[in-house]
């Protein structure tokens, strides 16, 4: 795959199925292998096994906090980690979103925003990314936290609630949608969301990931179908 990808996630959300995951501990005595909890930062490592580390750079670092960092500094450091790539993969993760801290001082927001970005570095222009969200299931190993089936109407609920707005307002966004009744429901057919999101265990079957990542191209260029939100606020 020749993409370049850029992936989005929050590095230590533990609140993902486990992957009997071990680490070296050192003591007096000696080096340990002891288990330890899974992570999103886990499933990073299996996207970069699966599309190769060559593709890829990656966005936040562990715990780092955007509390302290002017609005100049998070532009520098964003503009050299997304200017190459032609698509970010967002990780979404039930525990992302920290409810502490507002989402101006979270990574994510900001590099979704960066992403949705025509960006200049030097005497260069890069044009903005595809961008595709990959659903990691809960500590149960179920999607129901953010996907929820309705066989009847055929049709799946998305709960964009709980994950960041800029995330949200940048889906079922489609400026002419094509919609359907059902049992009281208004529902969206075809390709009707800016940011496209895919199952983990679709995302990783076989080849599927080179589909997916070349369906968030196809809708970027796409992209005056749709009303686009670029901005945090």
């Amino acid at each position: 795959m020749g993409r370049k990808v850029f992936i989005s996630y929050k590095y230590a959300d533990e609140n993902v199925p486990d992957l009997n995951m071990v680490e070296e501990v050192q003591t007096i005595s000696g080096t340990y292998r002891v288990a330890r909890r899974t992570r999103v930062r886990d499933y990073v490592d299996k996207l970069q096994e699966l599309i190769g580390t060559e593709n890829i750079n990656l966005g936040e670092k562990d715990g780092e906090s955007l509390a302290e960092f002017s609005n100049s500094t998070i532009e520098t450091s964003l503009k050299n980690k997304i200017f190459q790539s032609s698509v970010t993969l967002v990780v979404i993760s039930q525990g992302m979103i920290s409810l502490i801290d507002p989402e101006k001082d979270q990574w994510i927001p900001w590099e979704v925003s960066y992403s949705l970005r025509t960006v200049q570095r030097e005497n260069k222009t890069s044009r903005m990314n595809g961008v595709l969200g990959i659903v990691l299931p809960d500590m149960n190993s179920s999607y129901d936290w953010y996907y929820t089936s309705n066989t009847l109407c055929n049709c799946v609920t998305h709960h964009s609630e709980k994950i960041f707005r800029i995330l949200k307002v940048n889906m079922f966004n489609m400026k002419k949608p094509v919609l359907r009744q059902c049992n009281g429901l208004v529902i969206h057919e075809g390709e009707f969301s800016f940011i496209k999101t895919v199952k983990w265990e679709d995302f990783i079957k076989g080849s599927n990931y080179n589909y997916y990542i070349e369906k968030a191209i196809q809708i970027r260029d796409d992209k005056d179908s749709y009303n686009l939100t670029v901005n945090l606020c």
